[in-house]
């Protein structure tokens, strides 16, 4: 550690830290604009200036200055006030005065900064610049005349997206900054943009002239429209969600958030389902709760609990799927599955099913296989996190699948699973680089799983990873990669088919006469029997609505207090940040209701009983917000056979990243940006 003092502060600083993080070790603010901890340093602002002694008499940008042993730092000293004050008149300069008007208003580090650390009049009277406003997709907005030129927005592109298509142009008064060539942005992580720059040039599209921030009621939450679930913050205005931010977690998601949960939230507000609705003489019409109950009721009357089953959606929470579970276990059914892909998938342990290695654990691999999973489309997140690791340097990342750009180099192998067999005895050449890794670690997409040999290719992963040093009593290398944020929350809880129970499959094939559907969007519902009646709860007019015959309005993520197990295993809870839209009740409460009403009432009244019923069916429940790692210390696979796998190549999991769930596909903004980037891929193919 390195000593330095700090106005009269001492403190130890890791060899390496520049002044900055020196002074913020002890303490003390230091005003900057273009310096960001997870950036390389540009020092182009010069707002971060400070003083130290024995050095030249002249203010240094802290920012960009090492430490070095015994070194005295002033933050406060006349020629640093003076120096950041002129640094300031002149970053006004060309500042326009459209604060009232701005959607930064409020939450500007210009606006701060120039308050606290500004002169009160300005002596610039001369004609401001005014640059030309640059398209960037249907999601971040420009105004380019605000822009101070902080490069925040073209690191952030460069490095932490790996889509470096900002930049800037010219020199001087007349640099800009844009893309080379007109067009929208392509990462799936430029709403970060966003929150990085620190005034009002780049700001969110959809909600330009929405609120103020004094406006919102500020609830901390967590996403569900990925596995990773990332914590969020979700912003309200009365009865209705106006945005959705970050919140820092560096266990999840550090401080960014992927485009399709920030912005689809627009989708909360259209197409919702609001009030009960019966079919009568082949019509839906509204209903009462009452009248609902007693349709559902009166034909559950005398059907055996065989001919009974539930699906559970991918954006279901815990405490409703376990509501659900236990009223199809007092109706004598055993008919119950949450996966909607079909995947087959082998719960007898949990890490056959989990990322064990954790998302932050990413960061600690030095060589990764990805077997059938587009991580880029299925969990940004992890993506970004895979690309930082790489930025480290020292990390070799292979795949198999189709080929795509991960924003990072990747060695194809090929797209079919046959190659597993070549890794697994040694033939392949990158199975030597796997068993000279120190921490190897496989990621395995769900999409995988859902095919016809997906237990073989589950129990074909496994045996490669026992054999390439990745399952370790210190080290879990073997991961599976979900794309559903209810899937491993449902099979810890183990909705899935009991004994002599019928899955997924057979529930759709009329294997059920009455079939409940909790929120499920993504099953074909054409494969549902005619005769099948079917009961959809669930928050939007979507898939599932369009085939039912009672539907029972639901809450959505933001509506209700539910608790969710991201891909990794993680217990995490969201808050209620809004009511649900007219006679719409929370999952689990609706099931309660019912219950009830059939005399099989469910033994729990409040949504604590419901979570104390949640830790006593499976206690990692019981760790919110803790996930413990582990090593392996049983390297004995899961059912299935390693070499029954097909020649079929993989193919993509998700066929547009911007419509995966019901919100998403009701929300203008998404159905935008899948016109603007899916749809001319589309027709290119088409070509």
């Amino acid at each position: 550690m390195v000593k330095v003092t700090v106005d009269g502060i001492d403190v130890d600083v890791p060899p390496g830290s520049n002044v900055l993080q020196a002074c913020e070790a002890a303490g003390k603010e230091v005003p900057r604009f273009c310096y960001h901890e997870r950036l390389s340093v540009a020092g182009n602002c010069r707002m971060c200036l400070v003083e130290i002694e024995k050095a030249p008499p002249k203010p240094f940008a802290s920012c960009a200055y090492p430490v070095a042993e015994g070194m005295v730092v002033h933050t406060d000293t006349p020629m640093v006030v003076k120096a950041r004050q002129g640094v300031m008149e002149f970053l006004l300069i060309n500042h326009p005065l459209d604060c009232p008007i701005c959607d930064q208003g409020g939450e500007c580090d210009l606006q701060d900064q120039a308050v606290g650390y500004g002169r009160d009049t300005s002596r610039y009277d001369e004609h401001k610049r005014a640059v030309k406003d640059k398209n960037l997709g249907p999601l971040v907005k420009t105004v380019m005349t605000r822009c101070i030129h902080c490069t925040r927005c073209i690191r952030f592109s460069a490095e932490i997206a790996g889509v470096p298509e900002l930049g800037a142009t010219a020199r001087g008064e007349t640099m800009e900054v844009g893309t080379y060539v007109e067009k929208a942005l392509s990462s799936e992580l430029s709403g970060n943009l966003i929150d990085i720059c620190p005034v009002g040039a780049l700001t969110s599209k959809p909600y330009a002239f929405v609120a103020r921030p004094w406006e919102l009621n500020k609830t901390d939450s967590v996403d569900v429209l990925d596995a990773v679930g990332a914590s969020i913050r979700v912003d309200a205005r009365g009865p209705e969600v106006l945005r959705v931010l970050p919140r820092l977690n560096e266990d999840v998601n550090e401080e960014w958030l992927a485009d399709k949960s920030r912005f689809a939230v627009d989708g909360l507000k259209r197409r919702r389902l609001d009030s009960c609705w019966v079919k009568r003489d082949g019509r839906m019409v509204k209903a009462s709760w009452t009248e609902a109950f007693a349709a559902i009721a009166a034909k559950l009357n005398g059907v055996a609990g065989e001919r009974i089953g539930a699906i559970a959606g991918n954006l279901a929470d815990a405490e409703s799927m376990l509501a659900l579970k236990d009223l199809m276990s007092a109706l004598g059914s055993q008919n119950l599955d949450c996966r909607q892909d079909g995947a087959d998938t082998d719960v007898s342990r949990r890490d056959f099913y989990s990322f064990n290695t954790s998302i932050a654990g990413i960061e600690e691999a030095d060589a990764i296989l990805l077997v059938g999973t587009n991580p880029r489309t299925e969990a940004p997140l992890v993506n970004a996190r895979i690309r930082k690791r790489w930025l480290a340097g020292g990390l070799t990342v292979a795949a198999i699948g189709p080929a795509v750009d991960l924003t990072y180099p990747v060695q194809w192998l090929g797209d079919g699973p046959a190659l597993l067999a070549g890794l697994r005895n040694g033939n392949h050449p990158f199975a030597a680089v796997l068993k000279a890794a120190k921490k190897p670690m496989l990621v395995l997409g769900a999409g995988a799983l859902a095919r016809a040999d997906g237990a073989a290719i589950l129990a074909a992963c496994w045996a490669l990873a026992a054999g390439s040093n990745m399952l370790t009593p210190e080290w879990h290398g073997f991961n599976v990669l979900h794309n559903a944020a209810s899937r491993v929350g449902g099979l810890d809880l183990g909705f899935l088919p009991g004994a002599g129970g019928k899955g997924l499959s057979a529930m759709l094939g009329g294997g059920v006469d009455v079939l409940w559907l909790l929120g499920a969007d993504e099953i074909d519902t054409a494969r549902i029997g005619a005769g099948t009646f079917v009961v959809y709860q669930g928050h939007h007019g979507d898939r599932g609505a369009a085939r039912a015959d009672v539907i029972l309005p639901g809450a959505a993520y933001t509506e209700k207090n539910g608790t969710y197990v991201n891909t990794e295993g993680r217990v995490q809870r969201g808050q209620l940040a809004v009511h649900p839209p007219g006679e719409a009740r929370p999952d689990w409460a609706i099931l309660r209701a019912f219950s009830a009403v059939v005399g099989k009432t469910l033994p729990y009244d409040s949504i604590e009983a419901l979570r104390a019923r949640l830790e006593q069916t499976n206690p990692v429940f019981a760790r919110v917000d803790i996930l413990p790692r582990f090593g392996c210390t049983d390297q004995a696979g899961p059912a299935g056979n390693p070499d029954a796998v097909a020649v079929a190549p993989f193919v993509p999991a998700i066929a547009n990243y911007y419509q995966t769930d019901p919100i998403s596909r009701a929300s203008p903004t998404m159905a935008e940006c899948t016109e603007t980037y899916v749809a001319p891929t589309r027709a290119a193919a088409a070509e």
